[in-house]
């Protein structure tokens, strides 16, 4: 069934409006997914914070041309959708976690991060950035680690000299 020209342009203006809010937006290719398993990843990714839209391929492009987005866009296979959201990382983690869970039957095929297009690999290396808490925890841990290995070190000493006495 066709869609309406009224309906095309409200999927322009959605897609658009995602592009325009997010700050980061991973292309997806959802080949194979099952209902059951779309509802699951919407379900999920909702919970955290994160939007997941389809949109055919050719009302998509015409929106992210008018986005303002630099770089060159990446190929856009298979069936489409967008995954966006506030964080920055978060929404290429979730897709990169389910593309592993469910067999590649959802892959990122690009993205735009900080305003610019993103080709497949560029994304999957954002995915593999831990979570921010994450990140703070190795900070902390590597400005510690020389702190640890002194007070280590003078303990060890004090404890020589007391075997001495």
């Amino acid at each position: 069934m066709p869609i309406s020209k009224n309906k095309k342009k409200e999927i322009v203006q959605d897609v658009a409006n995602a592009v325009k809010v997010s700050k980061s937006v991973v292309f997806v290719n959802f080949h194979g997914l099952t209902v059951a398993d779309t509802t699951l990843v919407r379900k999920q990714l909702k919970g955290n914070g994160i939007s997941y839209l389809v949109a055919k391929k050719t009302l998509a492009k015409k929106a992210l041309a008018d986005s303002g987005t630099t770089g060159t866009m990446p190929e856009l296979e298979g069936e489409f959708g967008l995954v966006y959201g506030d964080d920055l990382i978060a929404p290429a983690r979730e897709v990169y976690d389910f593309q592993k869970k469910m067999d590649n039957k959802i892959a990122i095929v690009g993205g735009i991060f900080e305003g610019a297009y993103m080709d497949k690999d560029a994304m999957v290396t954002i995915a593999s950035i831990p979570p921010l808490k994450t990140l703070y925890a190795q900070f902390v841990n590597l400005i510690n680690s020389p702190l640890q290995g002194f007070a280590m070190a003078v303990d060890q000493i004090a404890k020589k000299k007391e075997a001495v006495q």
